[in-house]
Parts: C-alpha cells; structure tokens; sequence
C-alpha cells in the first residue's frame, strides 16, 4: 500500500510539473511555482526541486533558487539539470572554477540535446572567461552549430577566433552578425579590424565607414580608420582620426600603437617610445614589441 502511494504521489508530482512548465511558457512564473510547490509536496524528488527551482530563478529569487538546486544535487549527484543550474548560478556570481566544473558534469550525465546545446556554450562562455581560448572554441562551435541565436555568444566567438589568430573564422562570424544586427557598430568596427589583420585594406575602409555613420565618435572604428590611413600614406587624415580616438578613448592600445608609428615616421622618436610603452602595458600586439626592440632598444638600456 505504501508503494502504491508513493507511485501514485510521483505520477501526481510529474503532471504537477508538466502544468508548472506550460505556465512557465506562458510567462506566468508566480502560478507555475504555486503548481510546483504542490509537487514538492507531492515527492521531494530531485525533479520536483529543479521544477521549483526553474520558477526561483525567473522570478530572481537566486538564494531559494540556490537551495532547490543543491538540495536537488543531494537527492541525485547525477542530475543533469541540476548540474547545469549550479554551473549557470556560479557563472552569474563570477566563481568561474565552479561554473566550469559543474558544466563539466552537466554534460557527462546530460541526454538531453537541447540542455546538451545550452550547457556547450555556458562552458564555452565560462572558459572565455578564464582565458582558455581553444576550449572555450570547441564548445562554443559545437553549440553554436545547434543554436546560433545568441548575438553576444558569437560576439565571444569571433573574440576568441581573433585571439586564436583565426581572422578568417572571426570574419565570417562577424559578416553574419552584421547581417543579423546591422545598428550594432560594434559588429561593423570588429569587422573592419580583421579585415585590418587579413591586410584587405580597402574593404576594411568600407566597414569602418559603416561604423562610423552609426556613431562618428565611436573611438574603436577612427582607431581603426586612422591605422588604414596610415597604410594608405594618407598621413594627415591618419593624426586626426587617431587624435579624436584617444580623446575618447585614452586607454587604447591600438591607437597608441598607430600614433607611435606615426611619430616615428615624423622623426619623434621619444614620444612615439613613450606611445609604445603605454600600449605595451595595456595589451597584447605583437607589432608593439617589434616595433619597441626596433626604435625603443637603447633607450631601455643599463646606463
């Protein structure tokens, strides 16, 4: 009898569920958590604690979202969906060791494809994050493949394919976010920026240009217009669309860089050291470090 009962609340507890998701779908999070409750009430089981939990966390309530989470774990170490919850929640609150290790077990227990494809790229998202560049590629390719309508998850993409010297995968990407988000300058100045690494000048003129019509103080893109006037000689136009971008933006690297060679090309070799030694300290450009041992090598010497 008390199996029968315990059968019977489990099968009342996965209907309660199924109600609880559809009122989920249809956007109403505060009845689909009161049919929930009803289900864990039914069953503690680690289904009914992810069910509660999925209502927790759209209406923003993390800590009890948290609880249900853990207490699903507890219930079964293999849950997939609890595994993922935790690395989703460890992600948001910046412990990226945790997200990476839970995402792990996610897919290790996960079936299902849909959780499978989401869980890809919040690992992939997670090791952009720790600056694990080729992993962090392999999941979000395989995700992205299933799913690619995530803007800002391409956007880390492309990143990474920048960062993997990868320019021809970046382009392609970010050809088709331009496509799918034409008012994002972001998208237009990035893509200008591999077409720069890919030495195609003159199309990256026309993608700077884009930007710059969306906003013409959008100091990325007149970084990058001042570097291909630099490559074209068109030297005057080149000071001044570097100027303006370090007026808005002083911390560019970039710029600093193309400033530095257009010093160098006026003979100030000083001011265009101290440019190189700034923009060595604020990023990684492999032209940087040749062009400081080229002009900078015997102002750093021992004297």
């Amino acid at each position: 009898m008390l199996s029968c009962a315990f059968q019977g609340n489990a099968q009342d507890a996965k209907q309660l569920i199924a109600t609880g998701d559809s009122l989920l779908a249809l956007d109403k999070p505060q009845r689909a958590l009161d049919v929930y409750e009803q289900a864990v009430q039914k069953a503690s089981t680690a289904e009914t604690h992810i069910a509660r939990a999925r209502a927790y966390y759209e209406l923003d309530r993390l800590d009890l979202f948290l609880k249900d989470v853990d207490k699903a774990l507890r219930l079964d170490t293999g849950n997939a969906e609890a595994h993922f919850n935790r690395a989703m929640y460890a992600y948001r609150a910046n412990d990226l060791a945790m997200a990476d290790y839970h995402a792990t077990k996610a897919l290790n227990h996960a079936t299902d494809k849909k959780l499978q494809t989401r869980t890809l790229i919040l690992r992939g998202e997670t090791r952009a994050e720790l600056k694990r560049t080729i992993p962090a590629i392999l999941d979000l390719e395989a995700g992205t493949a299933v799913d690619d309508s995530d803007l800002e998850v391409l956007r880390t993409l492309a990143r990474l394919y920048d960062a993997a010297g990868r320019h021809e995968d970046a382009l392609r990407i970010l050809t088709s976010l331009c496509v799918k988000d034409s008012t994002d300058v972001g998208h237009w100045s990035n893509r200008s920026f591999e077409l720069i690494a890919l030495g195609r000048y003159p199309e990256a003129l026309i993608m700077v240009e884009k930007a710059l019509d969306i906003d013409k103080d959008e100091p990325v893109a007149l970084s990058n217009r001042g570097y291909i006037y630099y490559t074209m000689d068109r030297i005057k136009e080149a000071d001044h669309d570097i100027d303006r971008s370090l007026r808005f933006y002083p911390a560019n690297p970039y710029a600093l860089r193309t400033r530095a060679l257009l010093r160098i090309r006026k003979g100030d070799r000083e001011k265009a050291c101290e440019d190189l030694t700034l923009a060595k300290a604020l990023g990684e450009i492999p032209e940087v470090d040749r062009l400081v041992k080229e002009h900078c090598a015997s102002d750093n010497a021992p004297r």
